[in-house]
């Protein structure tokens, strides 16, 4: 295919805490793009852990850094459980689009898709920054040759496992691996499906924003998964995807901007 004719990707991320309410008709909905666009999808696995073990539910498992930036605590363990939730779910999404006549594969990402950068050191622990090891760390790269052809009919699911300098398996936070793999496989569009309905700004949702203003508000009030996402957005249209889209619809209903946030470059 020409570039010319290339038809660009479309990268969904599954949000974690919101998979298993996603209904017959929303992966309805998405089968029919991936009929006529390559699809790539990148789940997160916040509420299959949490329902794995109580030790994921406390607090503690969260650390925030001197940032203010929260990752969760990842051990050699918790990856192991990250690897294990991630199978199941895997299996999950891979029948329910197959069943839709896509045909799908799965990647995890520190197979060599996507590799990661240093992690931060210091954490807060109470009221004092300690020094911790947590197998966590930035994207540096994704080797969107590892993707194979992209094209409408077949659909990829990743995990967003890394791979970081010292060849240590790590975790990286799924909303920006998902900007990372847009931006390395050209696609269009990224839409993060979550569980909440827009962005909200002064308790107002905000049917659209530019990239400059979100990252303005990402630095100004924005909190928790919200910041994550902000940022991850602001990534990708640097990278090149030409816009992103935050909500918890159908994909047809995101993309055509009768609900959610759109942010555009400009």
């Amino acid at each position: 295919m020409s570039i010319a004719n290339r038809v660009t990707p479309l990268v969904v991320k599954l949000g974690g805490s919101c998979l298993d309410t996603l209904t017959e008709d929303w992966w309805d909905d998405l089968a029919g793009y991936g009929r006529v666009r390559p699809l790539v999808l990148v789940h997160g696995w916040s509420k299959p852990l949490k329902r794995l073990s109580a030790r994921y539910t406390d607090p503690s498992a969260v650390l925030r850094d001197r940032y203010g930036n929260q990752s969760r605590w990842t051990t050699p363990e918790v990856i192991e459980d990250i690897r294990t939730v991630s199978a199941e779910l895997g299996k999950e999404v891979v029948a329910r689009l197959e069943s839709r006549g896509l045909t799908a594969e799965r990647l995890i990402g520190s197979d060599g898709l996507v590799g990661a950068g240093e992690g931060e050191r210091w954490w807060w622990r109470g009221k004092e920054l300690v020094e911790l090891e947590n197998l966590v760390g930035p994207i540096t790269k994704v080797d969107a040759s590892l993707l194979g052809e992209l094209r409408p009919g077949h659909s990829h699911l990743v995990t967003p496992l890394a791979r970081n300098g010292a060849g240590q398996e790590v975790n990286t936070d799924a909303d920006r691996a998902a900007a990372a793999v847009a931006a390395a496989a050209g696609a269009g569009d990224l839409v993060l499906v979550t569980d909440v309905t827009h962005l909200l700004i002064d308790g107002e949702p905000v049917s659209s924003i530019t990239a400059e203003a979100a990252a303005g508000f990402r630095d100004r009030g924005a909190t928790g998964g919200m910041r994550k996402k902000l940022r991850a957005a602001g990534e990708a249209l640097d990278g090149g995807v030409e816009r992103v889209v935050i909500g918890s619809a159908p994909v047809t209903e995101l993309l055509a901007g009768r609900t959610g946030t759109v942010i555009t470059r400009a």
